[in-house]
C-alpha cells in the first residue's frame, strides 16, 4: 500500500518571517479567517531564479511537473555543525543516478529547528563540486533539511551555491523535515509551492510517497 509521508515543517507564527492576526471571527462576523505574513523563504520553501538573480524564473512560472518525481534519500549521518556535503556523501547513488531524479539530503537537521545558533549558523552546507555535479547530471530536485543550502552568514558563499544550482535549473526545496520516517531510499517526491505572482520562492508542502513505483510520474 502507498504509504505518504509529511516532510513539511508547520507554518506557525514565531517560525522566521511568520505572523498570523484575526481577520474574521465566528462570533462577531459568522466565520473564521486569519490574514497571514509569510516571508517566501519561511519554514519549507522553494527558490526560485530570481532569489540570487540566477535567471529570470520567478516561482509562478516553475512548471508543476519540475516540483515531483522520483528521488534518492541520501543519508548523512552523523552530521557534523558547518560539514560540507561532497560527491563522496552519495555513495553508490553517484554511479545509479539517471538525469531527472531528486536528491534529499537525510542529516536529521531539523531537529534543531527551534536553536537559531545551530539551525541557522551551524548548518551543513552543499559543496561547490557536489553543486556543479548536479547540474551536470541534470537533478530536478534537490531538498535539504536546512534552511538554505550554505552558508547564510557567509554572502560568497550562498551566493556561489544557489547561482550554480538555480542557472542549472534545480529546483531546491529547503527546510525538510520528518525524513527519519522514510523506510525507503527511494522515493516519489513531491514539493509544491504557491503561485504567487513574480515571487522569488515560496513554502511549500512537501512530502515523499513510498509503495509505489518512482517513475509513475516520472
Amino acid at each position: 500500500m502507498p504509504h505518504i509521508v509529511d516532510l513539511t515543517l508547520t507554518v506557525t507564527p514565531g517560525l522566521r518571517g511568520v505572523e498570523t492576526e484575526p481577520a474574521f471571527t465566528k462570533a462577531k462576523d459568522g466565520w473564521n479567517a486569519s490574514t497571514w505574513h509569510l516571508y517566501s523563504h519561511s519554514g519549507t520553501h522553494m527558490d526560485a531564479q530570481v532569489h540570487f538573480e540566477a535567471g529570470p524564473g520567478t516561482i509562478d512560472e516553475t512548471p508543476l511537473s519540475s516540483c515531483f518525481g522520483p528521488a534518492w534519500i541520501i543519508p548523512v549521518l552523523p552530521c557534523a555543525p558547518k560539514q560540507l556535503l561532497t560527491v563522496a556523501d552519495l555513495g553508490e547513488v553517484a554511479d545509479k543516478f539517471k538525469p531527472g531524479e531528486s536528491l534529499i539530503f537525510h542529516t536529521r537537521w531539523s531537529a534543531h529547528v527551534n536553536d537559531r545558533t545551530v539551525y541557522r549558523d551551524a548548518m551543513p552546507r552543499i559543496s561547490e563540486e557536489l553543486a556543479r555535479w548536479m547540474v551536470d547530471r541534470g537533478v530536478r530536485l534537490l531538498g535539504v533539511e536546512p534552511p538554505s543550502v550554505a552558508d547564510v552568514n557567509n554572502l560568497a558563499e550562498v551566493t556561489l551555491i544557489h547561482e550554480i544550482l538555480l542557472a542549472g535549473k534545480i529546483n531546491i526545496v529547503e527546510g525538510l523535515t520528518n525524513l527519519e520516517s522514510l523506510t525507503s531510499n527511494r522515493v516519489l517526491f513531491a514539493a509544491t509551492p504557491l503561485k504567487l505572482h513574480q515571487s522569488d520562492g515560496s513554502p511549500v508542502r512537501a512530502f515523499a510517497i513510498e509503495g509505489v513505483d518512482p517513475n509513475l510520474l516520472a
